[in-house]
Parts: structure tokens; sequence; C-alpha cells
């Protein structure tokens, strides 16, 4: 069974984690592929503008399955190099991709985001929770430790001290205390959770697609570059931002107090 289930509205594209019965697991062993070329067509899509990435039923994602990981079939069949090589090949393939994602990423989590489904969630460059949601990275609890990159994420998105509370101590938090800590942008009920991220998508959309993609290749850069290298990005991004049609529709339509109507051009 695939992973993702996708729908359409104009420039957004709506991911849905889609397998209920098993509260969204991954990954299967296909399930590399399928999100690495999920990705691949948004990126060669210009007429994309941002993707929101949601759960189907009352779960975000529970992350990694656990009678699998019992049995040791699957991804985690075989010897210790065996399994090595399938985290790279299918789990790091997840999240390389999602990270790799050149339009911004929405996360709406709709319910529990556990392990590898908390650091997917992390990867989203906007995340809005629902009040239903709750986020968790019990890997030591399992006797074994974030696979998925989660060790480099995790302190990006909330500062070292909060996720060395939340991986050493294997607690989850709710949705009220992830947003006082900084892993999602804000709560809101549980029946206004899609429209709230589409309205939001709606607004990331309505930006000119060229600079905005170029915009989050800078936000993202800028995480790990120097200040120096940071500014010759901006100044070779901005020059060819300055060449757009949009650009001049943008000075325009501020200057006539109407909003831009952007082609990407």
């Amino acid at each position: 069974m695939g992973l993702i289930a996708e729908d359409r509205r104009e420039a957004i594209l709506i991911w849905t984690l889609d397998r209920e019965a098993r509260l969204n697991a991954l990954p299967d062993l296909t399930d590399g592929d399928e999100v690495a070329a999920a990705c691949e067509r948004v990126n060669a899509d210009p007429s994309i503008r941002c993707v929101v990435l949601t759960g189907a039923g009352r779960a975000f994602s529970a992350g990694g399955d656990l009678t699998a990981m019992r049995d040791r079939r699957d991804l985690f069949e075989g010897s210790g190099a065996a399994i090595r090589e399938r985290y790279r090949r299918v789990v790091h393939r997840i999240v390389r991709s999602l990270y790799g994602l050149e339009v911004p990423l929405i996360a709406a989590v709709n319910g529990p985001a556990m392990g590898l489904g908390c650091d997917i969630a992390g990867l989203a460059d906007i995340r809005i929770a629902s009040d239903r949601a709750s986020f968790g990275v019990p890997f030591l609890k399992l006797g074994i430790i974030p696979g998925d990159g989660g060790s480099w994420l995790l302190p990006r998105n909330l500062g070292y001290a909060r996720a060395a509370e939340m991986l050493f101590t294997a607690r989850s938090i709710d949705a009220a205390t992830a947003a006082e800590w900084g892993l999602v942008n804000r709560v809101v009920a549980h029946d206004s959770l899609m429209d709230e991220a589409l309205t939001t998508a709606a607004q990331v959309a309505a930006q000119p697609p060229q600079a905005l993609r170029m915009a989050k290749t800078l936000l993202r850069q800028g995480r790990d570059t120097t200040f120096d290298q940071m500014l010759e990005m901006s100044a070779a991004m901005q020059a060819l931002a300055h060449l757009t049609e949009d650009h001049q529709e943008g000075v325009a339509a501020v200057l006539e107090k109407r909003p831009g109507d952007f082609t990407g051009n």
C-alpha cells in the first residue's frame, strides 16, 4: 500500500499519510522511493507553490512499525550492515527528500507524531497542530537512537536543552507544550486544522514563486553557512530576482495599493 494520497488545490498540493489502520506507520521498504518521487515532481513543477502534509485518521504518524521491529522483518531484517543500508536507502531518502523540497512545506499535525513521524513533522517549514496532537521521540525507550537524523533536527527546532529533555526522557509532549517550546507555530481546534493550514498555504502560494523558492533555500542554508557565505548567496539570488517580471509586478502592486498577480515569470 502506498504512503501518500495527493489532492491538488490550484497552486497548493495536499499530501496525506494514508495508512489509517496502522496509524500511518512508516517506513515500508518502498516509502523512500515514493517520497523521493513525490518531492521530485513538486520540485520540477513551477505551478506548485506550497505543500500541506497531514495524516489520515486520528494520527499524524506513529513512526516505526513495532511489530516489524519485534519480528526483525522488513527494514529491520538481517545483519547490522543490512539494517544500516536500509536506513540509508529508505529512511534517509525520505528525510533528505523532504528537507530538499523546494517549496514551503506546512505540516498540519492532526494527532500523535511519534519517532520518525515527529521528525518528519519537524522537517516542515511551518507546523500547525490540532489540539489533539502530541509529539514524542521515544527511541531510547525502545533501546535505539534516532536513526533518521532527529538528533540534528530537534536541537535546531527546539534548542539543545529541550531537545535533550524530549530525547533523554522519552516523554511525549502535548500540543500546548509544543507551541510553548517552539516546535509548532500554533495550536488550533481539531476541526479547524485543515482550514487553518490551507489558509496559511494560500497566503504562501500568493507570493511570487521564483522568489519564494529562493527565500526557502536561503532560510535552510542559513542554518549552516557563515554570514559571509549567506551574503554572497543572497546577492546572487537577489540579482536573479530583480530581473523577473514578478518583481516588476510586485513593485507596481505596492505602488498602486493592490494585491500582486504573480505568474512565475
